[in-house]
């Protein structure tokens, strides 16, 4: 490890311990070139998510991507980007979950299955986008669809 201080190679461990919940391990070291003291953590370097194209080609997975489409479809409506950031990490740790490889579909269906109940508009912005509407009746029938899975919105009555 390079000393910050004098740019000396050579150190020694002083104390090593947890951190980060065990997803870390913080160690204390001292230079062996002028002494100082200087702490490191040393983590898991996550494997690399590939993402499988319809077309059979494979690409890194981008989290600014998803994120990027995400605002996409949510864009004009209350969903700040703090939400459309925490949604794209979410459905990243959700894909890592089933291992090294998904598939694009994968990663659509789990944005659709956020933005299902996070916002309708927003969902059939990205079903339109994603399943290649073609038609206004692509639309008619997501929309039936939408309208059999989600609770109704109740209307405030006020009675005079």
């Amino acid at each position: 490890m390079l000393c910050p201080y004098c740019s000396e190679v050579e150190d020694k461990v002083i104390d090593s311990r947890m951190a980060d919940g065990g997803k870390a391990i913080r160690r204390r070291r001292e230079c062996l070139g002028c002494e100082r003291r200087f702490t490191t953590y040393e983590r898991l370097d996550p494997l690399p998510l590939q993402v499988v194209k319809r077309g059979g080609e494979s690409e890194g997975f981008d989290r600014e991507k998803l994120a990027r489409g995400i605002a996409q479809a949510v864009a004009g409506s209350a969903i700040d980007t703090v939400t459309v950031d925490a949604l794209a990490v979410e459905i990243e740790e959700q894909l890592r979950e089933t291992g090294p490889e998904v598939s694009s579909e994968m990663v659509g269906l789990a944005v659709l299955d956020r933005l299902r109940v996070l916002d309708p508009i927003a969902y059939l912005r990205f079903a339109s986008v994603y399943k290649g509407f073609e038609d206004i009746s692509d639309f008619e029938a997501e929309v039936s669809d939408l309208q059999k899975s989600t609770a109704p919105k109740t209307r405030s009555r006020t009675r005079s």
